[in-house]
């Protein structure tokens, strides 16, 4: 998903951070799932996948709640999403 998404190396991933990683992700066809979103975070940290706990928890869920808001195109229909996800045509 990050080479589909122009992601190719550790030190890309690095420079961009974990929210526009996860952002290029989302414009590129990957389904919103809040785990792989703290996911990444904590792997770019160094930490284990369920380090996050309480208000951090919390803070991660209202960032990827905003990520996904903005980086998703509600006005596609499916099958635009779709088309554009196997690379067809570009709806965009």
């Amino acid at each position: 998903m990050l080479i589909r998404a122009g992601i190719r190396t550790a030190d890309e991933l690095r420079a961009l951070g974990a929210d526009a990683a996860y952002a290029k992700l989302l414009e590129t066809g990957a389904k919103p799932h809040f785990i792989g979103y703290y996911i990444l975070h904590m792997a770019l940290q160094g930490r284990p996948w369920n380090d996050s706990k309480g208000d951090e928890k919390k803070a991660l869920r209202k960032s990827f709640d905003a990520i996904k808001a903005t980086s998703l195109d509600h006005d596609r229909t499916e099958l635009e999403a779709f088309l554009d996800k196997i690379r067809v045509v570009s709806i965009k």
